[in-house]
């Protein structure tokens, strides 16, 4: 079975239901809920997503979104030698290089973002999930 780790923004697709993105996000999710791949995310991907929903919809909504992301994805936790991690990768996003080191440190397969572009420095293979979809033929 695939671990990959998802990027904010293809979580935030599905729980915000942002056209044209969902359907290819949804179908991903529907892979991870039928246990075909298993997917993690960045703990602190939670408080962004808390905030962008709340911002977005209501607090109420924005606490059943970080439930069900807890129900749904494994979580990487952020430590100090994560960030010191991510630091020393070459990319001029943080967070990403974040997200890269989570996933380096956890021995992920591949990353799944909408924008590859922050994933340059990544070592492992990085997919859009309709990439990923149609090469792992999900």
């Amino acid at each position: 079975m695939m671990h990959v780790l998802l990027d904010t923004n293809v979580i935030l697709d599905v729980l915000l239901n942002r056209a044209p993105w969902v359907e290819g996000a949804s179908t991903l999710w529907r892979a991870i809920d039928e246990e075909k791949i298993t997917a993690y995310v960045m703990s602190c991907t939670l408080s962004n997503i808390a905030y962008i929903a709340r911002r977005l919809t209501d607090s109420e909504r924005a606490s059943a979104a970080v439930k069900l992301c807890l129900d749904t994805f494994e979580i990487c936790t952020v430590d100090q030698r994560t960030l010191i991690e991510a630091v020393m990768l070459s990319g001029r996003d943080f967070e990403d290089d974040m997200q890269i080191a989570c996933a380096m440190l956890y021995n992920l397969d591949a990353i799944i973002t909408r924008d590859a572009t922050g994933f340059q420095a990544a070592s492992l293979p990085v997919f859009t999930p309709d990439e990923f979809l149609e090469t792992h033929r999900l």
